[in-house]
Formats: structure tokens, sequence, C-alpha cells
């Protein structure tokens, strides 16, 4: 799902939410499972003087299984790729930014899900994303129990969406267009020649 969104630093995003964002997560929603602070901050964004980092920590603790252990290396992976990464907690999943939103990292019964927000316009030569192909912006990798992570690739994933939220290939070109003196050349030399006048002949 998408929303138009505009961070504090003033950078406008496509409106984006992670595909988890309106659900309640398994662990969090089963009965008897975690804290009734846990089942709430699995649907929220972080509050005033709450550290995002640290609520990544509580969920992670909070699974207690595979789901945990693997999303602990995700991110692990994510922050080493890029050294400007941030981390947050919004829509009650982490949040991994630098420029605008890198991607999310949900947790499913059967899956760890990392979505980038802009994966649509980003390189992929190891066929990392398997998920949400179908749109126009974001693409997802689904990772389940078992599965191989190619650490080298998800990094240089990251380290392309950081870049393209930078000011990479898809931003405007910052010097687009040719000097005034040079446009006025070009139009004088397309514009035709004036009624009656004839080309002078060069004089021998």
């Amino acid at each position: 799902m998408t929303m138009a969104l505009t961070t504090a630093g003033g950078h406008d995003h496509a409106m984006f939410y992670p595909e988890g964002a309106r659900a309640d997560y398994d662990s969090a929603a089963a009965p008897g499972a975690g804290s009734a602070e846990i089942r709430t901050m699995a649907k929220r964004s972080a509050l005033p003087g709450e550290v995002p980092s640290q609520l990544i920590d509580a969920r992670i603790v909070e699974l207690g299984d595979w789901r945990g252990k693997l999303l602990a290396r995700l991110r692990g992976l994510i922050l080493e790729a890029h050294p400007g990464v941030l981390e947050d907690w919004k829509w009650g999943v982490p949040v991994w930014s630098s420029d605008g939103i890198i991607c999310t990292g949900e947790t499913y019964k059967s899956t760890v899900k990392l979505t980038f927000a802009k994966g649509a316009s980003l390189p992929d030569p190891a066929g990392l994303f398997n998920s949400s192909l179908e749109g126009n912006t974001r693409r997802a990798i689904d990772v389940r129990e078992g599965d191989r992570v190619d650490a080298k690739a998800l990094q240089a994933l990251v380290r392309e969406a950081a870049a393209l939220n930078a000011g990479g290939p898809t931003a405007p070109a910052k010097a687009k267009g040719k000097p005034a003196a040079a446009k006025v050349a070009r139009s004088a030399a397309k514009a035709p020649a004036a009624r009656g006048a004839r080309p002078r002949k060069a004089s021998r």
C-alpha cells in the first residue's frame, strides 16, 4: 500500500506502507503471545522518547524463533552495507533509511520480508526480489526458514537503494539545459531567411 509521506528532513516519498503494516503479526496476535505493550507496538510507529533500535531489539527478542534470528542477521547486513543507514520503527515494523526509505523488515508466520520502497528502480542481477513483483515502485524479498541469504547481493541492493535516494540515475539532472547564449545562437541558426533577402555570392 502506498501513500504520500514527507519526512522531517523535507524529503518527499511515494506513499508507502509495508505489506504487513495493516495486519497483526502472527506472534503478537496469537492468544497469550507477548505483552499488551508488544501487541500495541506491532501496530504503531515509535513514540517521542522511544529509541527505534531498542524497539527493533525488542521485536527480535519477542519473536524468539528462527524469524528473530533471521531478522537480526538481515539487520546486521543492512547496517554494515552503508554507514549512513538510520533505523526507525514505523507502521509496526523496522525501517532502514538513508535520504529516504531503503527497506522495511516484516515478519510473518512463514517468512521474513524485506520490502524495498523503490525496488522496481534497482538493478537486481542476483535475482533476490521474489515478491511484490507486479507493482511499478516497490519490490520485496521473502526469506523462509532454511533459505540461504546472499549477503553480498543483499548489501549491494542496499547500497544501490541508498545511492538512488541520494540522487541516483532516476533523479533529475542538475544542469540539463545549455547556457542562454548558446540557445540564442542555435535559434538564430534555425530561423528562416527574411523575405526578399538573397544569399550573397562570395566575391572572387
